[in-house]
């Protein structure tokens, strides 16, 4: 509903405006190029009288005309006036509806959160046009978020006015329904690039925007609407979100991984620390986003957030077993690479109690002593096998000197 108040802004004059402007423009020549007709049939000599019947004739059916014009002229002062007054009004209303949509939200958002229980994160579900999509990937949420449902308030993020998402999207109570809409031409950096990754972006920024900063939340994960989530979803999540405010060497927590093919993942409790970001279902803290949010980018957001001058040199958690599956094989990528890489992805069936792993493993401090001694059993490594060439050698020398 936000979002349809703001697309129907103040609109530009219609062609009736026009009229009457340039109506009352040109009503002063009018008037003197009559008085010009008028004067020049005055001065003409007696012998043209027949003419000057003729132009007086003219001259009384461009007055009459003239006449027309003015209260046509008059009529449409009327009409301007009446639609500004019109505007006004709806004006006035928009401002009261925005009023009141905020405070439904509120009392949506007060609803759905415990006052007793801190939430662990917001999950929010980014939205665009695909409402059977959306179906099926709140269905797969919603099997698994009612057990915890004041540790993970659920949104839907929809991006632009479609009716049918937006429809679908409020028919979840338990669900806070936010609506992007940005009527402002997308001008790419490139000729012939996809607009849709400069929306994405844009919705994005303005969703997280949303939730970390109005709603304040310590922590969001981010969805889309394409993908099905696995029974150990929020467990997962639950557990890492402590690793996220321990280890300020880890940026973000994902649920996906890329080579999680079925052929290539066997244990479902294994956690990585990785340079590279998967997306696709991720976690991050409210002070990661006031870091990112003044400079995201207009497009590609996700590559962006992989390069070195961004992460600095932090890294992600993720999965062997993805948390997170992938349907979306109809959209913005246009289904690239889906049937090759996507639908044989692996989405974890085992049970894991999260709660009792012991996730120190994964952090700095942990990782570095383990490089560590690695580092030192290389070199010992490294040592013996000199130690067993150079005897090698001498003992090779020992015996040629005895013949």
């Amino acid at each position: 509903l936000a979002g349809d108040l703001n697309a129907s802004a103040s609109s530009s004059p219609n062609a009736n405006q026009i009229d009457s402007i340039f109506l009352i423009v040109i009503s002063p020549y009018l008037r003197l190029l009559l008085q010009v007709r008028l004067f020049s049939t005055q001065s003409s000599s007696s012998s043209n009288s027949h003419l000057d019947a003729g132009r007086l004739a003219e001259a009384e059916k461009c007055e009459s005309q003239l006449h027309a014009m003015i209260d046509q002229v008059s009529s449409q002062q009327d009409k301007i006036a009446a639609l500004e007054e019109m505007k006004v009004r709806q004006d006035e209303e928009r401002v009261q509806l925005k009023i009141l949509i905020q405070d439904l939200e509120k009392r949506s958002l007060q609803t759905l959160i415990n006052k007793n229980v801190v939430p662990v994160a917001a999950v929010v579900i980014m939205a665009c046009n695909r409402p059977d999509y959306l179906q099926r990937t709140v269905e797969s949420i919603l099997k698994y978020q009612k057990a915890v449902a004041s540790k993970f308030p659920l949104f839907i993020s929809q991006d632009g006015t479609n009716g049918e998402v937006k429809k679908k999207a409020l028919s979840y109570t338990q669900i806070t329904f936010m609506q992007h809409v940005d009527l402002e031409p997308v001008r790419t950096e490139r000729p012939g690039e996809n607009v849709a990754y400069y929306k994405i972006a844009n919705h994005y920024k303005w969703a997280l925007d949303e939730l970390f900063i109005k709603h304040d939340f310590r922590r969001v994960i981010i969805l889309e609407d394409d993908m099905e989530i696995a029974p150990d979803f929020f467990d997962y999540f639950e557990a890492a979100a402590k690793l996220l405010d321990t280890d300020k060497s880890i940026m973000a927590v994902s649920s996906w991984n890329d080579n999680g093919q079925k052929q290539f993942v066997y244990d479902p409790k294994a956690l990585y620390r990785s340079d590279f970001f998967p997306g696709l279902g991720w976690m991050l803290t409210k002070s990661t986003w006031m870091e990112l949010s003044p400079k995201w980018p207009k497009a590609y957001w996700d590559d962006w957030v992989r390069l070195k001058e961004v992460h600095r040199d932090r890294q992600f958690i993720r999965p062997e077993v993805c948390r997170t599956y992938n349907f979306g094989e109809h959209g913005s990528s246009m289904g690239q690479f889906f049937d090759q890489y996507l639908k044989p992805i692996k989405l974890n069936d085992a049970h894991i109690d999260w709660n009792s792993e012991d996730l120190s493993y994964l952090k700095e401090v942990r990782v570095i002593n383990l490089l560590s001694r690695e580092k030192v059993a290389v070199s010992i490594r490294a040592r013996l096998i000199l130690v067993l060439v150079t005897s090698g050698q001498v003992f090779d020398q020992i015996w040629k000197r005895r013949g």
